[in-house]
């Protein structure tokens, strides 16, 4: 099913600036792992270099980037420090997603799209509920929206709540006190009353989302914040639809993962010429056996550059393909990717997953792509049950 193409712009940066910044936020990414702390400096960075506002339209301030100059930019920042580059895809998805345009009200979304532009505005989507746990799976939320003479008031608690501490708005997933409940997403501003952030987030990897539980208690949020409220069965997804969100979704995620996998490639290639056992004579580097399990991690990734390319690129040209494709390479590039970080500990040992090199670190973050949604299970079954399909 073709959409309308996206009107192509000039990229955003250079190859030689996009390094650049992936060296910038590399030179910290140890730190913001070890402290788990908001990623403020590097979105003061690419602010500094006009890149949250990527995909806002023109009109409203931003460069109306497509699917292929989004991924670049994402792709690098991801190399450096992979969290910043998740926190960022919210944004970038966002204000990608035409339906804002339509469903929302226009001087809300517009004011959203022209801080973005300016280099704020960033916003994360809280889904994920202790008890339901993802809305992907189906259900209802616990969280509901009562109406009030001037409003909402918000109750319920959401968990991996991504950007937390650093968002400048929370777009949350509710139901309303309706005898028939619609559902949707209610916009909250951060500073708003009756809103905890429990600091729970302590995981593997990418630890710099400071992915925290998040409570609302009697929040308050104005009556024309509720900015796209639905009957539950019109979020129900039509099965093979194509569907741009999705497909910023899956290509983003895949493009984060690879972003890390080439990161602990660079660092592997340097320790590997630079590495020279008194025994050898020579690096490993020159060593047979070395150099084919390198040139797997070079098929590995280049099977991810080609997916992801080829698919952003039909996407631009308005070729969005069904979900069930749109997932398979989400799952294809994240497997890869891990199993190319993992060839990497297997070359090099003790040296590998020690703390004083960054490799442990791309290979603790990489693990983390196997949790976000829709997991390998959904994604096989719904391309078997296509496959199936006579």
């Amino acid at each position: 099913m073709a959409t309308q193409p996206i009107v192509p712009h000039q990229s955003t940066l250079p190859s030689d600036r996009l390094a650049a910044l992936t060296a910038e936020l590399a030179a910290t990414a140890e730190a913001y792992d070890r402290s788990g702390a908001f990623p403020r400096a590097n979105f003061d960075i690419l602010a500094r270099e006009g890149l949250i506002g990527l995909t806002v339209e023109p009109r409203l301030g931003g460069q109306g980037a497509g699917y292929a100059d989004t991924l670049r930019v994402l792709g690098a920042v991801a190399k450096g420090e992979p969290s910043t580059a998740l926190i960022l895809f919210m944004t970038y998805a966002f204000h990608a997603a035409p339906e804002k345009k339509g469903r929302w009200p226009q001087g809300l979304y517009e004011k959203l799209a022209r801080e973005a532009a300016a280099g704020a505005g960033l916003i994360g989507t809280f889904r994920v509920e202790p008890e339901l746990g993802t809305p992907v799976r189906g259900g209802l939320p616990k969280t509901i929206a009562r109406r009030t003479a001037d409003g909402w008031r918000i109750s319920g608690e959401k968990i991996y709540s991504t950007g937390s501490t650093g968002l400048d708005w929370f777009a949350v997933w509710a139901k309303t006190d309706d005898p028939e409940p619609l559902l949707g997403l209610l916009l909250v501003d951060p500073k708003s009353p009756g809103i905890e952030i429990v600091p729970e987030w302590d995981h593997l990897g990418m630890r710099a989302t400071v992915s925290h539980k998040v409570v609302f208690t009697d929040t308050p949020t104005p009556a024309a914040w509720a900015v796209d409220l639905r009957p539950p069965e019109e979020w129900a997804p039509t099965p093979g639809q194509a569907n741009g969100q999705t497909l910023w979704n899956a290509l983003a995620i895949a493009t984060i993962y690879d972003g890390i996998a080439r990161a602990a490639r660079d660092w592997l290639a340097r320790y590997l010429n630079e590495r020279v056992p008194t025994n050898l004579g020579a690096s490993l580097a020159t060593l047979p056996r070395v150099q084919e399990k390198f040139g797997e991690i070079e098929a590995l990734l280049q099977v991810n550059r080609t997916l992801i390319d080829s698919a952003a690129q039909a996407a631009d040209r308005g070729d969005v393909p069904p979900a069930v494709q749109a997932n398979l390479i989400k799952h294809t590039a994240n497997a890869n990717s891990i199993q190319a970080v993992a060839i990497g500990l297997e070359l090099t040992g003790n040296p590998g997953i020690s703390r004083n090199n960054p490799l442990e670190r791309h290979y603790r973050d990489v693990l983390c792509s196997r949790i976000h949604s829709p997991q390998a299970d959904t994604v096989l079954v719904a391309a078997g049950k296509a496959g199936l399909t006579l």
